[in-house]
C-alpha cells in the first residue's frame, strides 16, 4: 500500500503542471510563453479528487431507488449488497479522516454490518463527507507533509507517524476503487451511474452552448 500511495502521489505531481497548462500539445513550432508554477500543485490535485469523488459517491446513496439497497451480484455470499458497500464506504471515510486527524475514530454506527435504511445511509454518508471535508478544504502542500501520530490502540503503544496527506491520498484511493463497485450495481440495475450522467449532462449543455442556445 505504502508504495502504491507513493506512486499514487508522484502520479498527482506529475499530472498537475500539464493540468495547469491545458493538457493539450502546442502547435509544431509555436512559441511557447512559460507559465508560472500553480501554488500549492499536490493539494489543489488532491482538493479537486476529492470533490468529484465525494459529488459521485452522495449521488450513488442519493440515486439508487431503495428497493435496490438489498441488491447483490451474483451469489458469492461474501459479495456485499448495494447497502452494504455504501455502508462500507462511510466507514472507511470515517477510518482514514480520523487518521489524518490523529484520533479516534468518532462513528459509532456499523453502517456496513448492521442493517441501514436508505435514508439512513444517505445521511452517513453526508455525515462522512461532512467529517471529511474541512481536512481537505484547509489542505496545503506544506499541511500536507506534516506528521501524525495516530493514537495508541488498546494493549499497543502510539503507532508510527505518517504525513498528514497519506491517509487523504489513501481515502481518495478506496473512493474510487469502491465507486468502480457501485457502478456496476446501477449497471445491473439498468440504471445511469451518477458519474455518467454528469458527463453527459455537461455534453449536452456544451453542445447547447454551441448551437447559440
Amino acid at each position: 500500500m505504502k508504495k502504491f500511495l507513493c506512486s499514487a502521489v508522484l502520479c498527482c505531481i506529475a499530472a498537475v503542471p500539464a493540468i495547469a497548462q491545458g493538457g493539450g500539445a502546442a502547435a509544431s513550432g509555436a512559441a511557447q510563453t512559460p507559465q508560472a508554477a500553480p501554488t500549492d500543485p499536490l493539494s489543489t490535485f488532491v482538493k479537486a479528487q476529492w470533490g468529484q469523488i465525494t459529488k459521485n459517491l452522495i449521488a450513488s446513496a442519493e440515486q439508487m431507488p431503495d428497493a435496490n439497497f438489498s441488491m447483490k451480484l451474483g451469489t458469492t455470499p461474501e459479495v456485499r449488497t448495494y447497502g452494504s458497500l455504501v455502508g462500507h464506504v462511510i466507514y472507511a471515510n470515517f477510518f482514514f479522516c480520523a487518521r489524518a486527524k490523529g484520533e479516534a475514530n468518532p462513528n459509532t454506527t456499523d453502517y456496513e454490518k448492521t442493517p441501514q435504511t436508505k435514508d439512513q445511509l444517505v445521511k452517513g454518508m453526508h455525515a462522512a463527507i461532512d467529517y471529511c471535508g474541512p481536512m481537505y478544504d484547509s489542505l496545503t502542500d506544506s499541511s500536507g507533509m506534516m506528521m501524525v501520530t495516530p493514537p495508541a490502540a488498546a494493549g499497543r503503544g502510539p503507532g508510527r507517524p505518517y504525513p498528514f496527506i497519506q491517509p487523504l491520498v489513501q481515502n481518495i484511493i478506496h473512493n474510487n476503487e469502491e465507486y468502480g463497485n457501485i457502478v456496476g450495481y446501477f449497471r445491473a440495475a439498468n440504471l445511469v451511474p451518477p458519474s455518467t450522467a454528469a458527463a453527459n449532462a455537461a455534453a449536452a449543455a456544451a453542445a447547447g452552448r454551441g448551437r447559440g442556445n
